[in-house]
């Protein structure tokens, strides 16, 4: 077991993941050095914020050995959310009571990569069962904290993730979004959350998730770690139902050059005519101002959709695929799932998709694909669209209940990210991005979003936000020392 002096845990907290395999690679500190320097940091928080339900050391100690010291990420410290994605080896339980006892037997292709890359798995960080809120509080494993205040949501349903990644566990974890998932706990949080294009990163050993909605990424502090991340785990597979076109460099290489001068819309005014938290709406309006100073054409504009009709098609159309992986699961588990297994709004969405017939299903799928491509068009014009992620701030724990058993009520709630889940059904990629913080100590995130395929649009403007609006000096009250 590799000591860890004090001076290396300050590295480890002061560096994002580029920055420790630059260290790895010139031979200044080694990989098992940066697994022991993470558990140390996880043993210390973890207890007050559980961002980490599965603590997987010994699989991080053991690949410290084998690998590739010359990786993009050689050596960093990883987690994975336990949501779908499969690492061998690794419990693989969705959260759920009906899955406690299930463990990874392959690796997805995803996880291939992420090995290829260096990083090393040193646990999975906690999320809603099912993946279904944008709070992170499953029964199985209890509630996570937010990092910034202990009464507030981390978000979700990456909330582990981003908890995780804001009190520098570690600099970067995986996350998944199908209706806001990655950009919500990011701007709960005050990390960055980038939903990629729809394809952008293949989704096997799964074709299609939620027909296009749901997507993986992941969440880190920079810009750089992410434009680095999408390098290392993006691309298509051969038949893959989604290939969105792929630049000439990489998206690390494309996220260092400024911008040229963008035409940026904006809207502070929430669908359907609801409030917006004042700090919220200021906090773009700010960002509106620095863009405009730096040389870009700003418009405000507002989007052109009967937000909760999409939103109930949305949802009603993603219960069928939720009730079908139940059906495959019982393969796995030896037994159908029952009410007994899984939380009451996880039950109503499975029986939801039970009942609905195969004609009113594809006729959902193809509103949501006719909605997707008329957001799509409004936006064309534009190179960056500029929203709130959400458009309160952080809610109180317990706000978003998985206990209810009115799925209707349940969806209702979620009003506060009615500028995230569009972007699911268009395909495009959208980023929070940390610039705002209120005046009672909670982040908040602003969304670029841009055309499909356009990432490197959103990270190159990124990178400009984090010079100008800057956020890596803040640090939440639950934080890694040495």
């Amino acid at each position: 077991m590799a000591a860890v002096t004090k001076d290396l845990l300050n590295t480890y907290i002061e560096s994002d993941g580029l920055g420790l395999a630059e260290l790895v690679n010139r031979g200044e500190v080694s990989p098992a050095e940066l697994v022991e320097a993470a558990i140390l940091e996880i043993e210390k928080l973890n207890p007050s914020l559980n961002a980490v339900i599965h603590k997987l050391y010994d699989m991080g100690r053991e690949s410290a050995e084998t690998v590739d010291r010359k990786a993009l990420f050689a050596g960093v410290p990883y987690l994975l959310k336990e949501l779908a994605t499969s690492w061998k080896g690794a419990p693989n339980t969705n959260s759920s009571r009906y899955l406690k006892d299930v463990v990874a037997d392959f690796d997805a292709e995803v996880v291939t990569r992420l090995k290829k890359a260096g990083f090393l798995l040193v646990g999975k960080s906690n999320a809603p069962e099912n993946g279904w809120s944008i709070s992170t509080e499953p029964k199985l494993y209890g509630a996570t904290v937010n990092p910034w205040r202990a009464d507030a949501t981390a978000g979700g349903s990456s909330g582990g993730s981003c908890a995780a990644v804001a009190s520098r566990m570690v600099p970067i974890a995986e996350s998944s979004d199908a209706a806001g998932s990655i950009r919500v706990p990011a701007s709960c949080c005050g990390v960055l959350g980038l939903k990629p294009s729809r394809g952008r990163v293949t989704m096997a050993p799964f074709a299609d998730v939620w027909h296009g909605g749901a997507y993986f990424l992941a969440n880190t502090r920079t810009v750089r770690d992410t434009a680095a991340y999408l390098d290392a785990v993006s691309g298509a597979l051969p038949g893959d139902p989604y290939q969105p076109p792929v630049p000439e460099r990489s998206w690390l290489e494309l996220s260092r050059e400024a911008p040229k001068k963008l035409r940026v819309a904006f809207t502070v005014t929430p669908p359907e005519g609801r409030a917006i938290d004042p700090e919220v709406k200021q906090t773009v309006l700010d960002t509106v101002k620095v863009l405009q100073q730096l040389g870009h054409d700003v418009e405000e504009h507002d989007i052109s959709l009967d937000s909760d009709d999409a939103w109930k098609t949305y949802t009603h159309m993603s219960c069928v695929q939720t009730a079908a992986i139940f059906e495959w699961l019982s393969a796995i588990v030896g037994r159908p799932v029952t009410p007994n297994d899984v939380e009451p709004i996880t039950w109503a969405i499975i029986e939801r998709g039970r009942a609905t017939d195969g004609i009113r299903h594809i006729s959902d799928v193809e509103k949501v694909r006719q909605l997707g491509r008329s957001i799509a068009l409004d936006l064309n014009a534009y190179n960056i669209y500029l929203t709130p992620t959400l458009t309160q701030l952080p809610r109180p724990v317990g706000f978003y209940d998985m206990s209810m058993t009115d799925l209707d009520a349940y969806n209702a709630l979620w009003t506060d990210g009615a500028f995230t889940f569009p972007f699911n059904m268009s395909g495009q990629p959208a980023m929070s991005i940390p610039v705002g913080m209120s005046r009672s100590g909670l982040p908040i995130g602003v969304q670029a979003v841009a055309r499909y395929g356009d990432e490197a649009t959103i990270l190159a403007l990124a990178s400009v936000l984090e010079q100008e609006m800057p956020w890596e000096g803040r640090r939440p009250p639950v934080v890694a020392s040495a």
